[in-house]
């Protein structure tokens, strides 16, 4: 029974939906498709009139299918189009924004942050180190252990004493362990004959490059070592090499076939020559008493017959002074080995590098067969090479005499605007303002040997040397102008690296070079060893804006005095904004970046030419 009781239940019945009346006349309500399709049928079928059924449906499917189809391939291509105008949107709002933020940053902002990329991609190289090490993985992490010890009396030193030594002078280091500096030969503990024969050429005290370099390197440290032109580099890695070389002689003396303790890479011939000379010489002295052992040395650079040094193959070398080109072919051949060498030297490294001889050197190095000492010299020494010998030298000390690529301060550098065509007739105006021997620098070849024609028309004497000449006629140039036969020498960039000329008071440059570099090496051929010079520059409309604002940059850095055309040349980095301006990473050149080095240019020009050689090699021609 219900319970009549209990509440009532109602149905409930939904109530309709309400219809809003659309605000915009135009509006149409959304019809389903089932009926769209039932409303196309009817308009078909009343268009049939007394058509056949069957025919009437055929026609009618077809209809609806050519409708679908047509409607499919619409959605399609709304569907396509909407999708582009995303990408394109999106796109341009990428590049819309990247354009905000490069208008906030001035333009030596964005080329900082492009010199910047630059300078990573060059770092980015293979380290300076053998094959076999660096298939094997091998990894040096300690210094050589060497037996020299400074006087206890300089061990005792704070090392605020020995700072404040070296701010006196001016020398910058960098390093872990340094070694204190050492202010006289005699507490280097260098043998009395070599002390002898160095104030017979009146070397009495050693030049900073010395005072921390030699106990650098007879520490058995790797050096990277940068000093002005003319300031004593090459003796501050030639006796280190002696007296590694005289430690291992007096041990156990060499017979034949053995040998060498340590080599000497230089990148030119002359410079080679040079160097060799000046290590036979200090070994002559030392063995000249009788106290000490002689000690044998190598030449080996192109250009000579080595059949010369059949003196020197027949015995033990102590020391070899090379070119890296010949030295290779006498390592391959066998006629030396590396076996017990453990001292390597590149004199001018950053030319060395800069001249294509990086493969030759790591090839060099796959000779080694023990670990070595490893020092790099030179006067110009840009951040890029710095960065690269850091990264393959073991724990190295920076020993740097000024700014890498700074001029020196004992050279008087004198700029003229001189046209083209009367370059000639005031060459011999300028050869009067000193007494000879002067040395004449101009970048062609053939323009060297038009001066020297010319000079010698006029009834001056003077010599030519350039790289196309050979090796003898080199050297007839170099003898004759250094005995003082000849006043003036002619030269191409192949004499002005590192080659040291006696009494040398006047440098004239005849033609500009491109690269700031060379020009720092050219003026450093007077002004040597703390004496002044004059160097006399010739420039005009031929040569390069931005070769002239470095050499402005140079001048002001020196503080010589700057001509009137070169102060009104403007700086554009300096238009741009952003600080103080800094100097190139490549080149050490001030007055341009990265980005439009000459040097770099030049270097991926040779390169560019090296891989069409091979190409062409390769391909049969």
């Amino acid at each position: 029974m219900l319970d009549e009781s209990a509440p009532k239940r109602r149905r409930l019945q939904r109530s309709p939906t309400p219809e809003v009346p659309p605000e915009d006349e135009d509006y149409v309500p959304y019809v389903p498709v089932a009926q769209r399709k039932q409303a196309k049928l009817a308009k078909l079928t009343s268009w049939s009139g007394n058509r056949d059924a069957t025919q009437s449906k055929r026609a009618l499917a077809e209809a609806l299918e050519r409708e679908e189809a047509e409607n499919e391939e619409e959605e399609r291509r709304k569907e396509k189009a909407r999708i582009e105008r995303t990408l394109l949107l999106e796109a341009q709002e990428v590049h819309l924004r990247k354009a905000a933020e490069d208008s906030q940053k001035s333009e030596h902002q964005r080329k900082e942050e492009e010199d910047a990329q630059l300078l990573e991609a060059i770092k980015s190289r293979r380290k300076l180190a053998s094959d076999m090490e660096l298939a094997q993985g091998i990894q040096y992490t300690e210094p050589l252990k060497a037996s020299w010890r400074a006087p206890h009396y300089i061990r005792d030193r704070t090392e605020e004493e020995n700072e404040r030594i070296r701010q006196k002078h001016h020398i910058l280091i960098e390093g872990k362990d340094i070694p204190p500096p050492v202010e006289h030969f005699e507490d280097m503990k260098i043998p009395r004959p070599i002390l002898d024969y160095l104030k017979l050429k009146r070397i009495i005290d050693p030049t900073p490059i010395q005072i921390q370099g030699i106990p650098t390197a007879f520490s058995g440290r790797d050096i990277i070592g940068i000093a002005f032109t003319g300031s004593g580099k090459t003796l501050a890695f030639c006796l280190p090499l002696i007296m590694v070389a005289l430690e291992e002689e007096m041990k156990l003396p060499f017979v034949r076939g053995e040998g060498p303790v340590g080599v000497i890479l230089c990148p030119s011939r002359e410079l080679a020559n040079q160097t060799y000379e000046n290590v036979v010489a200090w070994c002559s002295a030392l063995a000249k008493e009788g106290r000490y052992p002689q000690l044998n040395t190598l030449l080996c650079i192109g250009g000579i017959s080595m059949n010369d040094q059949s003196h020197v193959m027949s015995k033990g070398i102590h020391i070899v002074v090379a070119t890296p080109g010949r030295l290779i072919d006498m390592l391959e051949k066998k006629r030396l080995t590396f076996n017990n060498a453990k001292y390597m030297c590149m004199d001018e490294a950053d030319r060395m590098v800069d001249l294509g001889f990086e493969e030759d050197v790591r090839n060099i190095m796959s000779y080694f067969k023990r670990q070595r000492q490893t020092l790099l010299f030179s006067a110009t020494m840009p951040t890029k090479i710095r960065d690269f010998a850091q990264q393959s030298l073991i724990q190295p000390i920076l020993i740097n005499v000024g700014r890498a690529g700074a001029a020196n301060l004992d050279v008087l550098q004198v700029v003229e605007y001189v046209k083209q065509e009367a370059k000639m007739v005031y060459l011999l105006e300028c050869l009067q303002k000193t007494p000879p021997p002067v040395i004449v620098f101009s970048e062609n070849k053939n323009e060297v040997d038009d001066i020297q024609e010319y000079l010698l028309l006029k009834g001056v004497e003077a010599v030519a040397i350039h790289g196309s000449k050979s090796q003898e006629e080199r050297q007839y140039a170099i003898k004759s102008f250094k005995s003082g036969a000849k006043d003036v020498m002619v030269a191409s960039g192949v004499a002005s690296k590192g080659l040291d000329f006696n009494e040398i008071q006047h440098v004239i440059i005849f033609t500009m070079p491109k690269e700031i570099e060379d020009y720092v090496h050219q003026i450093g051929r007077t002004g040597r060893s703390g004496k002044t010079g004059i160097a006399t520059t010739f420039v005009n409309m031929n040569t390069p804006e931005q070769t002239l604002l470095d050499l402005k940059y140079l001048l002001m850095e020196a503080g010589q005095k700057v001509p009137p055309f070169l102060l009104s040349i403007e700086d554009p980095r300096a238009a741009q904004g952003g600080g103080a301006l800094k100097g190139c990473a490549v080149c050490g050149g001030l007055g341009h970046g990265i980005s439009n080095c000459p040097k770099l240019e030049e270097t991926q020009r040779r390169t560019m030419q090296s891989h069409r050689m091979t190409a062409d090699g390769d391909s049969g021609y």
